[in-house]
């Protein structure tokens, strides 16, 4: 063997090592997610409302104390990822699993409606650290793959959440108290939350072994450096017309999902007379959809683009969407919420990507951030604004006219994103 086929071997094994260290890391990650999301939805739906309720807590009560973590990370996702820029995004993640795992052990000591309200508001910051910060993570091990990795971490993140939902009912149903929960009984179900967090936690410590990163400068972890990072940081995002652009078509997309997840049970159940099974069927094929096409979706907009996808999908939601009320026949409903998940594919799996692209390596945890704000945003304000609008142009029985506001809604982000952002950002 001469010179030259030797170097060719050693380059091959080489690029082979490290596809496969990717390749571990990547799976690490996504049972990190996987469990840190499990442990979030265990301790959101349905244990939380009836938590609350049975501290004595009224329906407006209940629904503040459900919205409360969705605050926090409005006010704080794109501070957690500016930070990850400045400090490290390795140092600000296992910040955001410490939250999952540690303070779920405070709602071992809930004893009032007050004190879940607070102990909430303080969950909510694992989210909010956590959620922008594994992306711009995975952005960072990815590479040209980007889009189809962001999709695939996204579409475990959601089975974890998914999966969080019903471990919740199946553990409260199981206690003994079953038909009336004590506290006792939410206190150990809240015991296995934070049982799940810390094996998220125990696992990104395994994953993660040697990849801590830190500032490059020598002046890089003075107060005063910190400072001036984090200000530079937020300034050069906000005034990217492009990341602001993209994220916002993720986030009126994630306003029509909002307003879906909250009206077509109702509509489904209410106007069109179907069983809650045949409602919750509608809303889980959506999500399969979702969940199956995503990762197709993200690797065809590596190899062949993301605006124009981005920009077509948006079409894609609306369409549907627009549609839903005019029909009450079940296959045709099954459909259109399939088509709308397919939809929703389109667009998750190419905006966060679309704004990596935008951005510098140096500025990837405050675009994430930034993007991450939005999105809660928008899926906060999907259900107030449906509400509001079948309240005042709407009726119980007829959401036609509310449905095609929020669709217009979406042709309008689409139209405005395709006139903003011109260029190609690479694929």
């Amino acid at each position: 063997m001469n010179a030259s086929d030797t170097k060719a071997l050693a380059s091959s094994i080489n690029g082979a090592s490290t596809a496969q260290g990717f390749l571990n890391t990547f799976k690490g990650l996504c049972a990190v997610g996987f469990l840190a999301r499990a442990s979030y939805g265990l301790a959101r739906t349905p244990v939380l409302a009836l938590f609350a309720a049975s501290l004595g807590a009224g329906p407006e009560a209940v629904g503040f104390a459900v919205a409360i973590s969705t605050v926090t990370g409005i006010f704080f996702k794109m501070p957690a990822g500016v930070l990850s820029d400045v400090i490290g995004r390795t140092r600000t993640l296992f910040m955001g699993l410490a939250v999952f795992a540690f303070v779920p052990l405070a709602y071992l000591f809930v004893s009032s409606y007050e004190a879940l309200v607070v102990v909430r508001f303080f969950h909510g910051f694992a989210t909010a650290i956590y959620g922008p910060v594994v992306m711009a993570v995975v952005v960072s091990v990815a590479g040209d793959k980007r889009g189809e990795m962001l999709s695939w971490f996204s579409s475990v993140t959601i089975l974890g959440t998914l999966v969080g939902a019903p471990l919740g009912g199946f553990l409260l149903s199981s206690l003994p108290g079953a038909q009336e929960p004590t506290l006792r009984d939410f206190h150990i179900i809240y015991g296995v939350v934070a049982a799940m967090g810390m094996g998220s936690l125990f696992i990104a410590l395994l994953v993660m072994q040697g990849r801590w990163d830190a500032p490059n400068d020598a002046d890089g972890r003075t107060l005063s450096a910190v400072w001036t990072k984090f200000r530079c940081g937020v300034k050069e995002i906000l005034m990217d017309r492009r990341v602001l652009l993209t994220s916002n078509m993720e986030g009126i997309q994630n306003l029509s999902v909002g307003a879906l997840e909250a009206f077509l049970p109702i509509y489904a159940v209410m106007v069109c007379g179907f069983s809650a099974f045949q409602a919750g069927l509608l809303w889980g094929v959506q999500m399969a959809v979702t969940v199956l096409t995503k990762p197709l979706m993200g690797r065809f907009s590596d190899r062949h683009g993301r605006q124009s996808l981005l920009f077509w999908g948006m079409f894609v939601c609306a369409i549907p969407f627009a549609l839903i009320p005019w029909f009450s026949g079940f296959s045709a409903l099954l459909l259109l919420a399939a088509i709308f998940g397919l939809g929703e594919a389109v667009v998750t799996s190419s905006a966060a990507a679309l704004v990596a692209d935008f951005c510098r390596e140096d500025q990837l945890g405050c675009a994430m951030g930034t993007f991450g704000t939005i999105f809660d945003v928008g899926h906060a304000s999907g259900p107030l604004l449906a509400g509001l609008l079948i309240g005042v142009v709407g009726s119980s029985t007829d959401y036609r006219i509310p449905f095609a506001i929020v669709a217009s809604l979406l042709v309008f982000a689409a139209i405005v994103f395709r006139a903003g952002v011109k260029t190609e950002a690479g694929k």
